[in-house]
Order: C-alpha cells, then sequence, then structure tokens
C-alpha cells in the first residue's frame, strides 16, 4: 500500500501551478483583512482622542508658522476667506457646549480648539490669534482723549505711564461708560473693549467669540480700526449752551474731529488704499459731522442712513448696528406670554417729530383712546424708563414708529422686552438682516397704511394666539444677538457686528486689489 501510494505520479505542472496560486490568494486575503482591522481600530482610537474633530483642516497655521497655502489665501483674499451661505436660522445655530468646533458666519466662523491643557476643569483651551479669526484687526493708538480720557480716565493715575490704553483684561476694572439714554449709542466703547481684549483670556469662566483679532503688524491687518468715541462726543460736548464752557465744549468736539482727519491723513495705511479698509463708529446719527464726509470712504458703523447722503453712506459699504437697548432684558423664564400682555399694542415716546415723524402725531390721534391701547407722551425722566419697562412687558406688540429718523432704540427695547415689534419706518435699515429674516418676529406696516382709518388695529387684531406665539418664541432666541457686553460672547451685538465687518470685508477686498493690479505699470510710468 505504502509502495503504491510512493509510486503514484506528482500532478502535472500547469496544477501545482493553481495551487500555489489558491494558497497565495487565501493567505493574502488574510493578511489584508487583519490589517483592515487593526487600521479601523486605530482610526477609532484617534477619533475618540480628539472627540470625533477632523483635525486636518481645523490646525492649519496653528503651529504660527503661516507659511501654508490656507493662511497665504487668507492673507491675500485670494478665496481663503469665502464662507458658506446659510439661512437666519442656520445663522444662528451656535453650540452652547465646549465641544463645538464650527459656527455659522453670523456669528464668527470657525473657532481654534486644541486638546485639554491640564487647567482647572480640563476645559479645552481655545485660543483666538491672527491665522484662525475671521477678521484680522489693527488698532490706531490714538490719544486718550480721542477715547477713555472722555470717561475720566488718566492715564498717568491709573499707572500705565502715558499709553493710550487703559487695562481691558479685568473687566470689572474698565473705566464706566456714561448710563441713560447716552448707552443708546455706545457701540464704538463695546466694539474698542472688545477689540483691546481680543488677545487675552477671559476671567469670567465663558469662552470669547473667535471673530475679530487684535494684530500689532499692520501688514497683517484686513481692517483698520479707529477708536473715536464719536458718539460720547457729541453727547458730552457738542449740546450744551452755546456760551462760556459749553462753547468752549464744542470746540473741543470740533477740533477732535479735525485733528482724526489730519491724523489719517498722515498715515500709510489710509493713504494707500484711500481709507477704504478702515473702520470708523459715528453711530449717533448727529456725530462727526464736520468730519464724516472728508472720511467716508472708510466702512461705518451706524445707526440708519437717515442724516447722510447716499454718497457719503450706504448699504453697500457701510455696517448698520443695534442701539444698546435701555430697558432690562426679559429672561425667557420670566417673559410673559400671550394671555399675560392685556395691552395690545404699546408706545411710549415723543409724540411730534419732524419729517418723516409724523406719522407718529397722526397715528396717536387715531388709536390713543382704544381700550386695549397704550399711546402716551413719555420721556426717561420721571422713571419713564421703569414704567416703559412694565408697559412692554404687558403688551402683546410694541410700536416701533419713524421719529426724526428711520430708526429708534424703540424696537431694540421691545425686543429685549419680547414684546412684537411693530415697525412703521419706510426706510428703516435693519442690523444684520442679511443673515437675520425679521419678518419672522416683527410686524412690518407701511406708513400709508398704518395712518388709514381703522387699518392698523384691524391688522394686529386679526393675529391669532398661535402666530403671535410664534413671533414671540423667535424673539426669545434671537434677542441675544442684540446684547452689548465686555467680555463679548459667540452671537452677542459685538460678535454679530465684527461678522458684519467682515462679510463687507469682501468687497472691499475686491475692489482694493483690482484697483491694485496696475500700481507698477503706474509706478514705471510715473518713474518716466
Amino acid at each position: 500500500m505504502v509502495a503504491e501510494r510512493k509510486m503514484q505520479p506528482l500532478p502535472p505542472p500547469e496544477h501545482r501551478r493553481v495551487l500555489r496560486y489558491v494558497v497565495f490568494v487565501a493567505v493574502s486575503l488574510v493578511a489584508f483583512s487583519c490589517w483592515a482591522l487593526v487600521s479601523s481600530r486605530i482610526d477609532s482610537a484617534v477619533l475618540a482622542a480628539t472627540g470625533g474633530v477632523g483635525v486636518g483642516p481645523l490646525l492649519t497655521g496653528e503651529d504660527g508658522g503661516g507659511t501654508g497655502s490656507s493662511s497665504s489665501s487668507r492673507r491675500h483674499g485670494d478665496g481663503g476667506d469665502q464662507r458658506h451661505h446659510v439661512t437666519s436660522r442656520q445663522a444662528e445655530m451656535v453650540a452652547s457646549s465646549g465641544n463645538a468646533t464650527v459656527r455659522a458666519v453670523e456669528v464668527g466662523g470657525p473657532e481654534m480648539i486644541r486638546p485639554p491643557s491640564g487647567g482647572a476643569g480640563g476645559e479645552e483651551e481655545r485660543v483666538c490669534d491672527a491665522e484662525n479669526a475671521q477678521l484680522r484687526v489693527y488698532v490706531y493708538d490714538l490719544p486718550p482723549e480721542f477715547h477713555f480720557g472722555m470717561l475720566g480716565w488718566d492715564s498717568k493715575k491709573a499707572g500705565t505711564g502715558g499709553g493710550a490704553w487703559p487695562d481691558v483684561a479685568d473687566a470689572r476694572a474698565v473705566p464706566r461708560y456714561p448710563g441713560g439714554l447716552n448707552l443708546q449709542h455706545s457701540v464704538e466703547y463695546w466694539l474698542t473693549l472688545d477689540i483691546l481684549s481680543s488677545t487675552f483670556p477671559t476671567t469670567t469662566g465663558h469662552r470669547r467669540p473667535c471673530t475679530a483679532v487684535r494684530v500689532t503688524n499692520a501688514s497683517l491687518a484686513d481692517v483698520f480700526f479707529v477708536p473715536f468715541f464719536a458718539s460720547l462726543s457729541y453727547n458730552r460736548q457738542s449740546k450744551l449752551p452755546g456760551h462760556g464752557s459749553g462753547r468752549a465744549a464744542a470746540a473741543t468736539n470740533r477740533l477732535l474731529q479735525a485733528e482724526l482727519v489730519k491724523y489719517l491723513a498722515r498715515k500709510e495705511e489710509w493713504r494707500r488704499w484711500g481709507g477704504a479698509n478702515h473702520l470708523v463708529v459715528p453711530h449717533h446719527p448727529n456725530s462727526m459731522m464736520d468730519a464724516r464726509r472728508r472720511l467716508s470712504a472708510a466702512m461705518f458703523v451706524l445707526s440708519d442712513f437717515g442724516r447722510y447722503p447716499p454718497d457719503v453712506a450706504n448699504l453697500r459699504k457701510d455696517v448698520i448696528a443695534p442701539y444698546k437697548h435701555v430697558v432690562p432684558s426679559l429672561g425667557d423664564g420670566d417673559s410673559p406670554g400671550f394671555h399675560q400682555r392685556p395691552v395690545l399694542a404699546y408706545f411710549q415716546g415723543a409724540i411730534h417729530r419732524k419729517g418723516g415723524g409724523r406719522v407718529r402725531q397722526r397715528l396717536y390721534h387715531l388709536i390713543k383712546d382704544e381700550k386695549d391701547v397704550h399711546f402716551a407722551y413719555g420721556s426717561v425722566r420721571q422713571n419713564g424708563i421703569r414704567r416703559a419697562t412694565r408697559g412692554m412687558a404687558a403688551s402683546k406688540f410694541c410700536l416701533t414708529i419713524a421719529g426724526d429718523t428711520p430708526s429708534s432704540n424703540r424696537l431694540f427695547d421691545a425686543i429685549a422686552s419680547h414684546c412684537v415689534p411693530v415697525v412703521v419706518s419706510d426706510d428703516i435699515e435693519l442690523p444684520f438682516e442679511d443673515v437675520l429674516d425679521y419678518s419672522e418676529f416683527c410686524v412690518f406696516v407701511r406708513a400709508a397704511d398704518a395712518v388709514r382709518d381703522g387699518f392698523l388695529l384691524r391688522l394686529l387684531r386679526g393675529v391669532g394666539e398661535g402666530e403671535w406665539t410664534a413671533m414671540w418664541r423667535r424673539l426669545r432666541e434671537v434677542a441675544r444677538h442684540f446684547e452689548y457686553q465686555h467680555p463679548s460672547r459667540p452671537g452677542d451685538a459685538v460678535d454679530m457686528i465684527w461678522a458684519a465687518v467682515a462679510r463687507k470685508m469682501h468687497s472691499v477686498k475686491l475692489q482694493l486689489h483690482k484697483r491694485g493690479r496696475y500700481q507698477r505699470t503706474l509706478s514705471v510710468n510715473h518713474q518716466g
């Protein structure tokens, strides 16, 4: 038997080759399966360690080298700054947890997140610098009389050695802005505080937006910020009696404007592009009357365009910012609902106005005697703000009617009170309207319709509980976009303004780069 087996012939050569091939394929499949299993486990471990975040694009430039193509494209505006289009609701979706890595354009764009550094509570360390901010801002070191000096801040007494800026690292130590109606146009103050503190860690335990960051190298800047407290200068130094100290104060306001124009004209950064990449904040409609035309190439932050000719200010180049509301904000748990607001429509303020504001007087005579309407004269005197706070919180609709200018603080007081605004102002421009749909939480009425007998009240009484509640809920969602605070927070008014500036800068950069195409040719022709 054994002999017979030994005498069996070997398989033909072609069979042996097939057998070897089958064995090779089987071994290869086993090896590939083992490799895939190990690789997937490694990938899972990496994702777990990074919190599920794709680390490639987010960490570009983190080592500070700044030489990569992403960094280069962002500096030169050749597409690295493009943002995706988002709806108004998507634009507001900001994650409040510490795991959020990307925010929509409305509230500041991508934010750098680094692994935990072993700090208190093991929280992630967020770094906002020139490599990951949407907007790099160079701040001119204007003397204190242009800004915090108006608030009584003395650099020598403060121990800063005559420096231009107070210590803003501690929010509790910064100079205070005057209260009352002065606060309405305090936008300049909040933006200045925010950009000065943009590279400091916060001391309040919450994360700061990474929308705008200060740079000290002018060649890295996207925009040049002019920290002149123009509204405060107008309020404090232009509305005094025209004699004695009042006349001197008004002269000081005009002198500051003249000095600012001369200061900027001497700056290479202004001369190079004619000021188009500069940011100036004359939010009060009457501020910077003397200098606004000479500085009109810059981007303005305004309340409206009511007192500006179109060649000086327009929506193409400028940003509309909200007033700072003067009534306290309602918390979600303190906001009365439909049946807890017995007043249908509320208005309290000046009734006799000029120009487009005459509609107030006509509406007053039409609806003042209605039993569920409060339409009365009011001011900040004699507890006016306290009465307005109670009245708006007890009303379903708050009338925002054009006055001497298209806008008024009443809109933002209504938003803070979760009282659905009824906007009667045909020429009004609204803050952040490119990312916010105001029709979701406001009612708009043309002035010609509002003064038709019975029209306005029929319209408001026709809004049922369900429709009103939907607008009320939306108001509660968007109210945070109109809050000024220091330090700023993602999606608040300060952050929203910087994001609006960043969006405007895309078209500004496009025009500047196109204008610079033939600089070399022009230089050679000039030399010849």
